[in-house]
């Protein structure tokens, strides 16, 4: 699978580091085009401040206008890229820029993880079998950590996504979170 990326420099993390920002990129990657009054329904906000929301991410390279759709009165949206990285950050902007951001994203897939365990008494058989609350803890060196990450990336990378081909193919999420053991680590300078 071919995903195109975008990895944010510290403006643009500040920008995407609002939770209605994140939801709204996420509907537009997950169920493709929308416009600003069709996002606002879904996400039962008023259009003014869903309108606002996407000028902010147009701003910044998330979204573009889908010029395909729409009859010239309805403005229609998408998103430009499948995926977001972040990459290590060098200087104190972009670790704060990078923590905003995971901050929001936190307060997303929380949402989102919460909805899902709500619904999961409603999902078919076989569909409650294909999910799971799972958690490793493992000891590993940061360098072997990295090397996890890497290769559930390219596990993820090699899932071939035809929906076409196979009857009852459904939007799957896959959210990882992998971190030390929060207060298990800390950097020199706060130890002391």
């Amino acid at each position: 699978m071919d995903v195109s990326r975008i990895i944010p420099g510290p403006a643009q993390l500040k920008a995407l580091s609002h939770p209605m920002r994140l939801r709204i990129l996420g509907l537009l990657r997950l169920e493709g085009p929308a416009t600003a009054t069709g996002l606002a329904q879904r996400l039962q906000l008023n259009s003014g401040a869903t309108s606002y929301h996407l000028r902010q991410l147009e701003r910044h390279g998330f979204v573009a206008d889908d010029a395909e759709l729409g009859d010239g009165r309805d403005r229609w949206w998408r998103a430009a890229h499948q995926s977001t990285r972040t990459q290590d950050p060098a200087t104190e902007e972009e670790r704060d820029a990078q923590d905003a951001f995971w901050q929001a994203v936190a307060v997303v897939h929380t949402e989102t993880l919460q909805r899902a365990v709500e619904e999961h008494g409603r999902l078919p058989d076989e569909w409650q079998r294909a999910s799971t609350l799972s958690d490793w803890g493992i000891r590993l060196t940061p360098r072997r950590a990295r090397a996890l990450l890497e290769a559930l990336d390219g596990l993820l990378g090699e899932i071939d996504e035809d929906p076409e081909e196979e009857d009852g193919a459904e939007i799957y999420r896959v959210v990882l979170h992998a971190f030390p053991h929060p207060g298990a680590v800390v950097r020199d300078e706060e130890r002391e």
